[in-house]
């Protein structure tokens, strides 16, 4: 490609596993969609850096920041936007089907430590890290349901330690979120939080911030709606389906892209006591964005009538 003609969008698409590669950086090892470096940002000697290739965005644990492509470039090479542009190009030419990743040596561990991050849940205790708390509050939910149904987690992850929001599931297993990782601990499973046996209605969730959201959105009709399932991951829909069975009403409130909009579609089918419940938030891809969306607008509102 022309350099002249190398733009901003070109520089967010270029593929960043294979720019590492021309780089001369290996993955040390790739557990799905996850690469694993040694930071070429600093040195160490245990990878922690971290690109997701589905989304072609880096974090580095150990340095505690990410970003894109063009943040990575910045930083590695030291120069601005206008001259990471132009730098690309020189590095390798632009070709966004080609990947041309080397495989990493044979790893010695066993076959499912080499799949997946090993997680370790050190302890887990009330809310207090402010930098959790921050993180709480840029979501728009408030401490007080934060803290009634999530805990602070300290993990070991590839010897280091690290601290997030824990969502438990059924099994003990935690979600795990703060403002750089998602993650989780084993073993996977479903939450259900069931308050009321009598109740024929339970209201379904994709991941526990549009279950902590709904809290928020609908906290004066709690009363009405006592039961909840978060299934943590969308493979568990299916196998969900006797619990949900159990109930004349299941509201779904599924993400709003193509994966949750498909398994809607599926409860649909299943029977017509299942109930598509995101029209709520159709303009927004889940119920938490969109509580954040209605929090920002309310308090634009309120500095457009102060002003008035």
């Amino acid at each position: 490609m022309n350099n002249e003609r190398f733009s901003l969008q070109d520089a967010k698409q270029t593929d960043l596993v294979d720019y590492l590669e021309k780089l001369g950086h290996q993955p040390q090892k790739i557990m799905n969609q996850d690469y694993w470096y040694v930071s070429p940002l600093r040195d160490e000697k245990t990878p922690s850096f971290k690109v997701n290739r589905k989304q072609n965005v880096w974090y580095d644990f150990g340095a505690g920041q990410g970003g894109n492509m063009i943040d990575f470039g910045i930083l590695y090479h030291k120069c601005s936007v206008a001259e990471l542009l132009k730098k690309i190009p020189q590095i390798f030419s632009f070709h966004p089907q080609t990947l041309t990743v080397q495989q990493p040596q044979p790893n010695t561990q066993k076959p499912r430590e080499a799949l997946e991050p090993t997680i370790k849940v050190i302890a887990a205790k009330p809310l207090t890290h402010p930098a959790l708390c921050r993180y709480i509050d840029t979501r728009k939910i408030p401490f007080k349901i934060a803290n009634n149904y999530c805990k602070e987690v300290e993990f070991e992850m590839y010897n280091k330690s690290y601290f997030a929001i824990g969502f438990k599931n059924n099994s003990g297993g935690f979600e795990l979120r703060n403002e750089h990782f998602k993650g989780s601990s084993s073993p996977k499973n479903i939450t259900t939080i069931l308050h009321n046996n009598d109740s024929q209605s339970i209201a379904v969730f994709e991941g526990f911030f549009s279950f902590l959201s709904h809290q928020v959105l609908f906290i004066n009709q709690s009363s009405q709606l006592t039961n909840f399932l978060v299934l943590n991951s969308l493979s568990f829909f299916e196998k969900s389906r006797e619990l949900m069975e159990k109930f004349d009403n299941v509201q779904l409130y599924l993400d709003q892209d193509s994966a949750g909009i498909k398994h809607t579609l599926k409860g649909l089918e299943w029977d017509k006591k299942y109930v598509d419940k995101s029209h709520f938030y159709k303009q927004h891809k889940d119920l938490n964005i969109y509580l954040v969306h209605q929090s920002l607008h309310q308090k634009q509102c309120k500095k457009s009538y102060i002003r008035h």
